[in-house]
């Protein structure tokens, strides 16, 4: 099956002096943040740092205070998110979001159908490609088998992998997904790194995507974007963005930082009170 089919066209998403506030507590600061197509741009930092709040922001079900957030159009011309119908925006971004309802009475299939809304016309009808997209996202997502079964059956993995499916059936050329990895096993957490990591190499999707786990976000990342109370501290490559300097000091307790000889990819390691070498004091530089 093929990947690239997926997405409708290449989209690009960008932030653009991004401040978001809840009420008069500005949570998030003059953030810049950009989204290409076929690359994947991890979001990490500690708890209440923005990360959630900001790609929520992009897709916008939090609106910025100040700052812009442009998408491009058909032509590569990047314009205002907010000039967009609501329908148009859908097509070109879907969102996973940490927590969605368990909706009774509805089976796997009707939830990944929720995807197809915006591609649908008046009434709900006339959708051709609705059909195979939905069985396709259902395949991507290792949700066939149980397809059919009441969503409310379901365990927390496999929820959110139909959640997931939705979101592929949706055909965007922007996927944003907020803590994926939630619920999920070592096995459907590797399977599903791996399935962002071609839907951004093979279908040339556009991915946005906040983890947890430096770990993982430096093994699926091209970009890693650092946040910590709510302003990016840095960004660029994972190689170079992390460091235990940078990692200790944003963190608050002391991360080293060593290359996995088996993968190559940069690895971390929080050192606490019990595990720290003779003579390393956590918290350290």
């Amino acid at each position: 099956m093929s990947i690239s089919e997926t997405t409708t066209r290449p989209a690009a998403l960008d932030a653009v002096g991004v401040s978001v506030a809840y009420g008069d507590d500005v949570v998030v600061h003059s953030a810049d943040l950009e989204l290409r197509p076929g690359r994947i741009t991890a979001l990490v930092g500690p708890n209440g740092s923005g990360k959630s709040t900001l790609l929520r922001s992009l897709a916008r079900l939090q609106p910025a205070r100040s700052g812009s957030v442009l998408l491009t159009d058909a032509e590569g011309r990047p314009g205002p998110a907010s000039d967009l119908s609501t329908k148009d925006f859908a097509r070109r971004v879907a969102l996973l979001t940490q927590s969605r309802p368990t909706p009774g009475g509805l089976s796997v299939r009707d939830v990944v159908e929720f995807g197809r809304y915006p591609h649908r016309g008046r009434w709900g009808r006339h959708d051709p490609e609705g059909r195979a997209a939905v069985d396709r996202a259902l395949e991507l997502t290792g949700v066939t088998a149980f397809a059919e079964r009441g969503v409310d059956e379901l365990s927390g993995g496999q929820l959110q992998r139909a959640w997931l499916a939705s979101c592929l059936a949706q055909q965007t050329g922007v996927l944003l997904l907020d803590e994926p990895t939630t619920y999920l096993d070592l096995r459907y957490q590797v399977e599903l790194l791996d399935l962002v990591r071609d839907l951004a190499d093979e279908g040339g999707i556009a991915v946005g995507v906040v983890l947890h786990d430096l770990d993982q976000a430096a093994a699926l990342a091209d970009d890693l974007v650092v946040l910590r109370d709510g302003r990016v501290v840095t960004a660029g490559r994972p190689a170079d963005v992390l460091t235990t300097e940078l990692l200790t000091e944003v963190w608050g307790i002391r991360v080293e930082v060593d290359v996995d000889p088996f993968s190559g990819h940069v690895r971390t390691r929080a050192v606490g009170r019990h595990h720290a070498r003779p003579g390393l004091v956590a918290g350290a530089a």
